[in-house]
């Protein structure tokens, strides 16, 4: 995959190698192309269009791109929102599109306050690989692997790759972006180099999740996002249960459970789990659409975070992004988004500084933390409460900030302006601060002004859409083919 050059670089041409050719690494390609030649290391191949990859199984459960990732992504590749919609993709703004019970109560629809994008995360990444081959030069050298790093601990000089064809090459560049995900071989990578590892938390609920597709109900075509979260204060396993619209007229429904309370993979089991959660809503809207697949399940959920911005003597001309950083779980949808920030991060700084400046890499890869901290904080401070969580206690300042967002979140489903607070955070597109703006304090230490609704904020014309339409019986839900 390569295009024309699109961007001048300057007098002397620069190289950066990306690895990986998924949503981080294409978003980093993005990133560089004004700037660099890019060349893409993948290991398996991208398909053409909105088809599910091989390495990318956690793609069928649901991906929540929430508005301070879709405008990072839209500021590195312009057009890419228009992209998704044109594609099906649907722009559903929060809260008013939002059917959510969060651990403190049902949020009210209030007009807008931030917005996500819905669909599939194999339309998401398709528009991305799109845009960035119309975007400038870049060449993508699939079913290809990653051996090594060339150089020593003070600079990384290249990348060392074996081809489809079985033979070893060398590739210099002035810059390697580490975007291959979850199952990143940076330490060992540094190991050879003699780089200091860099510290490293686990926080580990023992979540499992399980999705299953569904056809939309007729007349569902503008139906909210509808989510029943967990209570991370009481002390059972925490349950969720999620229906995202995408596109071709389908649900996309994803269940989640922490240790000793997951979803499994029996058809026959899914509704029923849905249904035990805090409120049925998700059960009962599913009872009465029809199955278009059978459920698939995942467990590798573990949070994970590699604190790169924390070694010392971190090599020149090597820079980790997305989840080779650090993973998530993914109830919370920040992932992408954090990847994409990081992206921008990365731009931002080869602009200013060029690709090969010195210490250009520690200080993008100090960049790539803040949003990476945000999300972590979300992530840890939750699951950790869990029974059977593995990871390190919440401290005493932590167990105060704790009781802190649990009056926010309460407060949140009674005030605008606290609720306008926590979607501003929530979707990645202010900082954590913006919580404890001298308004957001007072209005949290007031409460909530109006009463806790009792039951989910669907409309009339919802409910009846819904209502109309004949239970499905488990027998008719058995044994459906993969859409």
């Amino acid at each position: 995959m390569s295009s024309p050059t699109s961007a001048s670089r300057g007098a002397a041409s620069r190289r950066a190698v990306v690895i990986g050719g998924g949503m981080a690494g294409m978003l980093a390609a993005a990133a560089l192309q004004a700037y660099t030649d890019v060349t893409v290391v993948e290991r398996d191949t991208l398909p053409e269009g909105p088809e599910p990859r091989k390495c990318l199984p956690q793609a069928r459960h649901a991906h929540l791109l929430w508005s301070g990732g879709a405008a990072a992504m839209e500021d590195l590749l312009p057009g890419v929102t228009a992209a998704w919609l044109a594609a099906g993709a649907r722009r559903i703004a929060l809260p008013t599109g939002l059917v959510s019970l969060s651990a403190r109560g049902w949020i009210r629809r209030w007009p807008e306050m931030q917005f996500m994008i819905s669909c599939s995360r194999d339309l998401l990444d398709s528009a991305i690989r799109q845009q960035v081959s119309k975007q400038g030069q870049m060449d993508v050298l699939e079913n290809t692997e990653l051996l090594g790093l060339e150089g020593d601990a003070s600079r990384v000089t290249a990348v060392r790759v074996r081809t489809p064809e079985g033979t070893e090459r060398v590739l210099p560049a002035d810059l390697v972006v580490d975007a291959s995900g979850r199952g990143s071989r940076a330490s060992t990578w540094f190991d050879a180099l003699g780089v200091p590892q860099a510290p490293m938390e686990e926080v580990d609920s023992g979540l499992a999740y399980a999705s299953r597709v569904f056809r939309a109900l007729p007349g569902t075509e503008d139906f909210p996002v509808v989510n029943v979260q967990s209570d991370p204060s009481e002390p059972v396993p925490g349950q969720s249960a999620t229906i995202v619209p995408i596109e071709g007229g389908r649900w996309l429904v994803t269940l989640s459970g922490t240790r000793g309370g997951q979803p499994s993979d029996s058809v026959d089991e899914f509704e029923a789990f849905a249904r035990g959660v805090r409120h049925p809503v998700v059960g009962e809207l599913i009872a009465r659409a029809e199955p278009l697949s059978d459920v698939v399940i995942t467990r590798s959920t573990v949070n994970r975070r590699r604190f790169f911005e924390k070694v010392k003597d971190w090599p020149e001309g090597f820079v980790a992004i997305g989840d080779s950083v650090a993973t998530y779980n993914p109830v919370y949808g920040h992932g992408l988004s954090v990847a994409a920030q990081g992206a921008v991060a990365l731009r931002e700084h080869v602009a200013e500084y060029g690709p090969a400046a010195p210490g250009l890499a520690r200080r993008v890869q100090r960049a790539v933390a803040r949003p990476v901290a945000t999300a972590w904080e979300f992530a840890t401070s939750t699951d950790i409460l869990y029974p059977g969580a593995i990871g390190k206690q919440p401290g005493l300042m932590n167990k105060l900030l704790g009781r802190y967002v649990n009056r926010l979140m309460l407060t949140a489903t009674g005030r605008p302006l606290v609720a306008k607070a926590f979607f501003d955070v929530v979707t990645l597109s202010k900082p954590v601060a913006t919580l404890i703006k001298p308004a957001i304090l007072l209005a949290v230490l007031r409460g909530p002004r109006r009463p806790r609704l009792t039951e989910p904020p669907l409309t009339d014309e919802e409910l009846k859409t819904v209502l109309d339409a004949p239970e499905i019986s488990g027998t008719e839900a058995r044994g459906c083919p993969s859409p």
